[in-house]
């Protein structure tokens, strides 16, 4: 199989190179360093500390939802939400302190975990409206197994829907205010167009979150429009005229992943794993699939960047930890294989094991990758930094 050029596909530099501040590396899509070898994430964080008005936010947050407030009992805002810690901290703050009237929606999971559909019902039975939509499973299975093959990532397919599906509910029940949590780009490192706004453009979802590979791409895979209909985004003149207006909580309110899952353990019912997440040292974030692990070991193979580097640098910046607690748990867990849930991915993407470590093979780049005595190791791990 030909290998792909990371470099050329992501616009990545050759030289891999670490924050200063916390552990991400510059092999992250989008994220920049500054002249002092700082990260953008972590600039952020230092103005989410220093710098922004928090009471004045809040006040942006109380006018905004005045402004869109029905007075008919209606709903007034959608938040997609699956029960997890986030989206359930987002619609809870929304109905509790500013008074909102929530409709959450949720896009389901390639493969239901126990703990996910505990912790979805957990949040319903909090006092909950809630839309599931379970889009047809042999479609799904197909282009999940595309996109392992294609983009490197077999989560994308869920990424088209958990993104699209809202606005199809705002066109459809004329709900125009739809309120995520976190705004990723900005707080984990990416474009930061957005950093000061509290908003994102409509026409921004190809480059942030589908890798500038839109799910009209599939039809050149033989996926017909009719099965692709749910992944998409309704006419963007139809959003235009519904007035649609996607807003991001993290704007209004300092974002704490942390504080949201002890949050939403006392007020939505929200229960970690027992078990400590593959390929990290936490168990309350990304509970909801089995094989979403794939989707982040996929982002260890692709960019040298797996899940307990991404939690870390996370937490270094909110002050959990320190940067040199962080390398000792990156070298402990970081791409750790999903073993548990092999056997379960390859039957979802009807795939041999040889076909899928072919296929890994060629998502590995030469400047993040080299091979010693028959092992692939990271040719520039952040222990060994200089």
């Amino acid at each position: 199989m030909k290998k792909h050029n990371l470099i050329e596909m992501y616009n990545l530099p050759k030289e891999v190179k670490y924050c200063k501040r916390c552990t991400i590396s510059n092999q992250r899509p989008r994220i920049t360093f500054d002249s002092e070898g700082i990260c953008s994430a972590c600039r952020f964080a230092e103005k989410k500390q220093n710098t922004i008005d928090w009471e004045a936010r809040d006040k942006e947050l109380k006018e905004l939802c005045d402004r869109f407030r029905k007075d008919d009992g209606s709903y007034d805002v959608i938040v997609p939400c699956s029960g997890g810690k986030d989206g359930s901290f987002v619609a809870h703050q929304l109905k509790t302190v500013y008074g909102m009237h929530p409709l959450t929606v949720t896009w389901a999971s390639l493969v239901d975990s126990p703990v996910g559909k505990r912790n979805l019902s957990n949040f319903i039975e909090a006092g909950f409206d809630n839309i599931l939509f379970s889009p047809n499973q042999k479609v799904k299975r197909q282009l999940t197994k595309l996109s392992f093959e294609i983009m490197g990532d077999p989560f994308q397919p869920f990424i088209y829907g958990q993104t699209n599906f809202p606005l199809k509910i705002s066109v459809e029940y004329n709900i125009p205010l739809i309120m995520y949590g976190e705004n990723g780009e900005v707080e984990y490192g990416g474009d930061m167009k957005n950093a000061d706004s509290p908003t994102r453009e409509i026409t921004d979802h190809n480059k942030h979150y589908f890798s500038n590979i839109p799910p009209e791409k599939f039809l050149e895979y033989g996926i017909t429009k009719q099965d692709l209909y749910p992944y998409m985004a309704p006419d963007y003149e139809k959003i235009k005229a519904n007035g649609t207006e996607i807003h991001f909580m993290s704007y209004y309110k300092k974002w704490n992943p942390r504080g949201n899952y002890e949050y939403c353990k006392k007020n939505t019912g929200f229960l970690p794993s027992e078990e400590r997440t593959i390929g990290t040292y936490t168990n309350f974030a990304s509970l909801d699939d089995e094989i979403d692990g794939f989707h982040y070991w996929l982002a260890f193979i692709k960019f040298g960047i797996g899940r307990a580097t991404a939690d870390a640098a996370h937490e270094i910046r909110d002050g959990y930890m320190t940067r040199e607690d962080g390398i000792e748990l990156i070298k402990r867990y970081d791409g750790e294989f999903p073993e548990k849930y092999f056997k379960t991915f390859l039957d979802y993407c009807d795939i041999s094991e040889i076909e899928f470590w072919r296929i890994i093979d060629s998502w590995r780049s030469d400047h993040i990758w080299m091979k010693k005595d028959g092992k692939w190791e990271l040719r520039n791990p952040i222990w060994k930094e200089n």
